[in-house]
């Protein structure tokens, strides 16, 4: 394999911000958050809206998801002339 071309593959914590759960996976995203880890090591730090904690799908709770001018925008895109 060819060196230097490759991201770096590391561990990354991603916290969901709607139910404030965290939890350690490995990625190449860019972040320059960081957060102290169980372990009491430094990681990268990730925030996501809705994971599996959160997902309705998993949780069986509705959750509403900040929307606004996503449909204002559609409309304006796709609105017929």
């Amino acid at each position: 394999m060819k060196k230097d071309i490759h991201p770096d593959y590391r561990e990354v914590v991603f916290q969901d911000t709607s139910s404030d759960y965290s939890f350690m996976t490995k990625s190449t995203i860019k972040t320059n958050d960081t957060i102290k880890w169980e372990d009491g090591n430094e990681y990268p730090l990730v925030k996501v809206e809705v994971s599996s904690a959160s997902h309705p799908f998993y949780t069986g709770k509705k959750l509403f998801v900040d929307t606004a001018g996503r449909v204002e925008k559609f409309n304006k895109r796709y609105k017929k002339k």
